[in-house]
């Protein structure tokens, strides 16, 4: 028979569930078949022993230092563990100093460096010589855009990897497992249904770590009596901090929500689209989620009666990806107000239906000769270029030119309302186009 665990036993606080949980092999690994299913490049490159240098892009908890440690066991190279907040100049020596001794006498050395991005230049230098003779494997963990936040030289030395954000029923999958397994919460009889793991699953929010500790949580604060320990509605809504706990941001409230949101902007009610905001933030979506659907809003239905919009809702973005929750929300609350009150126009979203049609219709129309490129002689001598005026030496500042197919000269994709700003470019194509007209283009 299977001996109780006591949650006060001492073998219940070795370390974190998510600790005592890190998987040892590929076989354990949750997530990322995009890299790690059969086949795939990395899978093959650890399967085949050709480890280089890389770097882990991806969210918090979707196990980059993992990885790093069984890409370690698989290639039977020395780990060490580098963490970019406390280790200076003089550590990154020491280690490359013992790194090129174990070289000459063929041990290899993985160096693993979390947070990668919070090394400043001169850190992130001291590895590039040892990174060059293959003195060290690097791999670097690291949240921000790599093209921005680590040097160049580095870069290009190491083969970047993105990591996604785990998916509901990963970490499904993931609890359940620390609920069986004896290094998990096996030897404890738990009784917890399957909609509060799913709800665990959803805060988490694609985060391994998040979902394990929070569970660990919930369990810790559970009713205990004699046969089990119940996790109740109670206790976990308290773990987790959240009121709707049936918000699913892959199922029908999720599009609801998003949709609410975008149709109350567009009918130009800031109340209720900061309410429909705050449902969908304070039910876990992804605030990057949200940022991404007010770009297109801004260009949708703004568009050219205040372009001022797309550049708020990209900044916004920006904000969110520099902020994270709870931060970011004043910053989305922001735009979403600006964006209610923003004059309306879908001329562009109209314009782009319109043109795609026939564009998917005339593929094969070929570009007018005189707006083509003439790079080479045999161009010149076929007439590409030929007849091409520079507007910008004309007294209008427009060239009596065709630059439509023959076909579709006569289109009008463009129908600007005079709405806010666009009442200007209203003005203006008028211009243009009477102009046109008089010098018979």
């Amino acid at each position: 028979m299977m001996e109780q665990l006591s949650l006060f036993d001492d073998r219940a606080a070795v370390g974190p569930l998510a600790s005592r949980l890190r998987p040892s092999g590929l076989e354990e690994f949750v997530g990322q078949k995009h890299l790690l299913g059969e086949g795939k490049v990395l899978r093959r490159i650890i399967d085949q022993d050709m480890v280089c240098s890389m770097i882990f892009w991806g969210p918090p908890g979707v196990g980059k230092t993992t990885l790093a440690r069984i890409i370690a066991n698989r290639t039977r190279a020395s780990f060490v563990d580098f963490s970019a907040v406390t280790s200076g100049i003089k550590e990154i020596k020491e280690v490359m100093a013992q790194a090129e001794r174990d070289r000459h006498i063929g041990l290899r050395t993985l160096v693993f460096v979390d947070e990668i991005h919070r090394f400043n230049k001169a850190q992130q230098d001291a590895f590039l010589p040892y990174v060059e003779k293959g003195s060290i494997i690097l791999i670097g963990a690291t949240t921000e855009n790599p093209s921005f936040e680590i040097n160049a030289a580095l870069l290009s030395r190491c083969k970047v990897f993105v990591l996604q954000a785990l998916q509901t029923d990963d970490l499904v999958k993931l609890l359940h497992h620390a609920l069986t397994s004896p290094l998990g919460l096996g030897d404890q009889r738990i009784g917890i249904t399957e909609d509060m793991l799913r709800m665990i699953a959803q805060f988490a929010n694609g985060d391994a770590r998040t979902a394990l500790n929070t569970l660990e949580m919930a369990v810790l604060n559970g009713e205990i009596s004699a046969e089990e320990t119940t996790v109740t509605a109670e206790v976990l809504e308290q773990c987790i901090s959240r009121k709707s706990l049936l918000y699913d941001k892959n199922g029908e409230e999720h599009y609801n929500l998003i949709s609410a949101l975008h149709k109350s902007m567009r009918n130009s009610d800031p109340d209720a689209a900061l309410y429909w905001l705050a449902r969908m933030l304070e039910a876990g979506e992804d605030p990057l989620y949200v940022a991404r659907r007010l770009i297109r809003f801004a260009s949708e239905d703004i568009g050219m009666a205040d372009s001022q919009a797309l550049t708020l809702a990209v900044s916004a973005y920006q904000a969110c990806h520099f902020n994270g929750m709870p931060e970011c929300n004043v910053n989305l609350a922001h735009t979403v107000i600006y964006l209610s009150m923003a004059p309306k126009s879908n001329s562009a979203y109209a314009g782009y239906e319109h043109c795609k049609e026939d564009a998917l219709h005339t593929l094969a129309e070929p570009v007018p000769l005189v707006i083509r490129n003439a790079p080479t002689g045999l161009m010149k001598e076929l007439h590409y270029g030929e007849g091409y005026q520079y507007a910008h030496q004309t007294e209008d500042k427009i060239a009596a030119m065709q630059c439509m197919p023959d076909s579709l000269k006569d289109r009008t994709y463009y129908v600007p309302t005079e709405e806010g700003n666009e009442k200007a470019a209203k003005k203006r194509l008028e211009e243009v186009k009477a102009w046109r007209e008089a010098h018979g283009v």
